[in-house]
């Protein structure tokens, strides 16, 4: 895309959590972040001026409002372009008081600086161009990452690494596109013969690239987002026993009564580093009771979404047309079978469930919380298969890189089906460049003003 032009103006926001704390910060960023910091920072050394200071250095002194001191601070002076913003930038490191941030903040702004937009600090730094829009957005997942995989995966795109993927793919298609320009231009001195079907295992190799991305996408958003986790059975299996042995609380009601939970309930666990967003849902059985009817309807209904659904079995019970439909809704499904209340005498037992359901089991007892290792084992193995933790793969965790990665798939797709057709080259220039441009997206080279704002707008104020 057409950078848009670097804003002159200077701003200043808290960079820090507006909570009491040791520390806080308020960056400032601009042509004239120095001088404005300089107006109200009263150094201990006599004469000192923060705009006649070397970059990368600290200062010690008062923050003042006229003859007021407002706080005992040391500033932190950072001169573009080898700052976060690639502007000149100061920070000010005071005590973490709420309103004695405020206090300073406000008095910076009167001195000339304006507040900051959220997620304009990483804005700048993306339009003077020191990092990518991929960089940019793993700022803000590397805040929200919530395990290690996450954090993993967020660090190595904010140093870079989907952005030295998508150059490399970029490079190789634009490449194409430039020799069928030039042979289309200059007939006489570049030829074209036999080029099609050279470019057809180059484009083949390409497209394989982008689906083995798009299939790390998905995996990418479990890391982020977390496996969306559907618990069925039937009523009285002990799905809500299990809800609350996994969450370490008491967060659903549980009791002798059949058709207890008769609405969704749902929590967010972590087992090994993988976040389960659970959902436990009222139990799957024919009813007459219309309030139970609607939770078993949005039983089912949850199910489409799933990533994972958790099918509990009372081994102290048998198996009826109740668990023969569950069986049949889990259809196409990533599921594993719990026979739970292992603790008591069997009437199902994992031969007799084996026979019944050919996914994976675990035998566990949600009021002992018994066999909670071998399901967390089952977990790891199942979405992270040891991979993510142990390599450095590129894995695509925002939904947007995902859209661009498919359109651009969609576009290499059609260049080949033209190679087969035997269609002009020029039609495969046509194709290459569509890819080459949704690429692009994912860089934010080819981006309108409106949706970069809007990736921005998501971020904290201060960052």
């Amino acid at each position: 895309m057409e950078r848009m032009m670097k804003k002159s103006d200077t701003i200043a926001a808290i960079a820090t959590a507006m909570a009491g704390s040791g520390i806080g910060i308020i960056r400032v960023s601009g042509e004239y972040a120095f001088k404005t910091v300089e107006r109200v920072f009263r150094p201990k050394k006599a004469g000192k001026r923060l705009s006649e200071e070397e970059t990368y250095t600290i200062h010690y002194g008062n923050i003042v409002d006229g003859d007021e001191i407002l706080d005992e601070v040391i500033v932190l002076l950072m001169k573009g372009p080898h700052s976060y913003t690639a502007e000149d930038t100061v920070e000010i490191d005071c005590h973490g008081g709420v309103y004695v941030m405020k206090r300073i903040l406000e008095l910076v702004i009167r001195e000339g600086a304006r507040a900051a937009e959220p997620g304009e600090f990483t804005k700048r730094a993306f339009l003077n161009g020191r990092i990518d829009l991929s960089q940019a957005e793993a700022v803000m997942d590397v805040i929200q990452a919530k395990n290690e995989y996450a954090l993993k995966s967020s660090v190595r795109q904010l140093r870079g690494s989907v952005l030295r993927l998508i150059r490399e793919i970029r490079e190789q298609v634009i490449y194409e596109i430039a020799f069928i320009e030039s042979a289309l231009d200059d007939p006489e001195h570049v030829s074209l013969d036999g080029y099609p079907e050279r470019l057809l295992e180059k484009v083949d190799n390409l497209i394989k690239r982008t689906e083995d991305l798009l299939i790390s996408a998905d995996q990418g958003r479990i890391l982020k987002e977390g496996v969306r986790t559907v618990i069925v059975g039937k009523p009285n299996a002990g799905k809500s026993s299990l809800l609350n042995a996994l969450a370490g609380d008491e967060r659903a009601i549980v009791t002798e009564i059949a058709g207890t939970t008769r609405d969704m309930l749902e929590e967010q666990i972590r087992i090994r580093g993988l976040i389960l967003n659970i959902v436990d849902t009222a139990g799957i059985r024919k009813t007459e009771d219309v309030v139970e009817r609607i939770g078993v309807d949005r039983a089912k209904e949850s199910l489409k979404d799933a990533d994972l659904v958790l099918y509990v079995v009372d081994s102290s019970t048998g198996l009826d047309e109740n668990d023969r439909e569950i069986r049949s809704l889990l259809e196409g499904q990533r599921v594993i079978a719990l026979l739970n209340k292992t603790d008591l005498p069997a009437v199902t037992d994992a031969r007799t469930m084996n026979r019944f359901f050919s996914g994976p089991l675990v035998c566990i007892s949600a009021k002992e919380e018994s066999g909670f290792d071998a399901f967390a084992d089952l977990l790891e193995e199942m979405f992270l298969g040891g991979k993510i933790a142990s390599n450095d793969e590129v894995v695509l965790t925002n939904v947007r890189h995902k859209a661009a990665m498919k359109e651009a798939g969609e576009s290499l797709r059609k260049v080949r089906e033209s190679i087969e057709l035997g269609m002009p080259e020029d039609f495969f220039s046509i194709d290459l460049t569509d890819a080459y441009e949704a690429l692009g997206r994912i860089l934010g080279e080819s981006m309108g003003e409106d949706l970069v704002n809007e990736i921005f707008s998501k971020f904290c104020t201060g960052k």
